[in-house]
């Protein structure tokens, strides 16, 4: 017993260690360097100042930062419209076929995320597959192109990040008990009534967790709108990267740095929200109540 408990007390202690060392005290440096002024051969100097933070406020930065929230959040949609259902069927499948399923979604982690999105050029340049599928099929004239626009950086966000969106949903599928949608059927509810009443609400963690793992990342990416979309898309992620390494603006690439964190806290908080919904559903008071009633 007693060297169980060391041992649970070294995995949490490395865990926390881990944590604050290569999360806590970078995040907590970013968040101190936002208040600092920029010197003229230094990175920052320990001038306490807002500037930073009202420079956000400039016309340029917000653009870049709705222009950046639409690309992510549409990404995010896509990613649940295509990820549920596949998600569904990953959990509803037999034990035979299932980790086939499974190798689907895995498969992508095995190639650098950087290779798969210069492999996006293929298909998406002047000459590349989809437009000769297009001619082939009689939909275009001639070559057009798709690379270097919002198009390929969406391509390139949803393509990446869809995987993320399909292992947190396929937990939260899985873990879903099937009597009561049997139930749900006894009483009379049909397919779309009982995904819509008791599914939905049930799996509400695992889409909100996808969303988050998907939202964030394609928030704050650099590397797709680099590749995909030139020097001319200029994304949140993007201009965090050229502060930091291209400006060497670090207060003010810090203090961009910091609103994303910010973002990423208050979505954490919509998750927690959503968790305690799911636990506390309806159909969990009805149970309850019942077995009180028995009682």
């Amino acid at each position: 017993m007693q060297a169980n408990n060391r041992f649970r007390l070294f995995s949490i202690s490395s865990v926390w260690l881990w944590l604050g060392l290569f999360a806590l005290l970078p995040n907590l440096a970013l968040f101190l360097v936002s208040f600092l002024d920029r010197g003229e051969t230094d990175f920052f100097i320990p001038v306490f100042t807002l500037d930073n933070y009202s420079r956000l406020l400039d016309p340029a930065f917000i653009r870049i930062f709705w222009d950046s929230m639409y690309l992510a959040s549409i990404s995010t949609l896509v990613c649940l419209l295509l990820g549920y259902p596949f998600a569904y069927l990953l959990a509803r499948s037999s034990k035979r076929m299932r980790p086939w399923l499974m190798l689907l979604v895995v498969v992508p982690f095995w190639t650098n995320s950087l290779i798969r999105t210069y492999a996006l050029i293929i298909i998406l340049k002047t000459q590349g597959l989809i437009n000769k599928l297009f001619i082939w099929l009689g939909l275009a004239d001639g070559p057009f192109s798709l690379m270097y626009s919002d198009f390929a950086v969406f391509m390139g966000l949803t393509y990446t990040l869809l995987p993320f969106m399909i292992l947190p949903l396929y937990a939260s599928i899985e873990k879903l008990d099937v009597r009561l949608l049997d139930a749900a059927k006894d009483l009379g509810a049909g397919t779309l009534r009982s995904f819509w009443h008791v599914t939905l609400p049930l799996t509400l963690p695992g889409i909100v967790a996808g969303s988050i793992l998907v939202f964030l990342p394609a928030l704050g990416t650099f590397y797709v709108p680099e590749i995909l979309g030139g020097a001319t898309n200029m994304l949140l992620g993007t201009f965090i990267k050229n502060q930091f390494l291209v400006a060497r603006d670090w207060p003010l690439g810090a203090a961009a740095s910091t609103i994303l964190t910010l973002l990423l806290v208050l979505l954490a908080l919509i998750y927690r929200m959503s968790s305690r919904k799911a636990a506390e559903t309806p159909l969990t008071e009805k149970g309850k109540k019942k077995g009180a009633a028995d009682a």
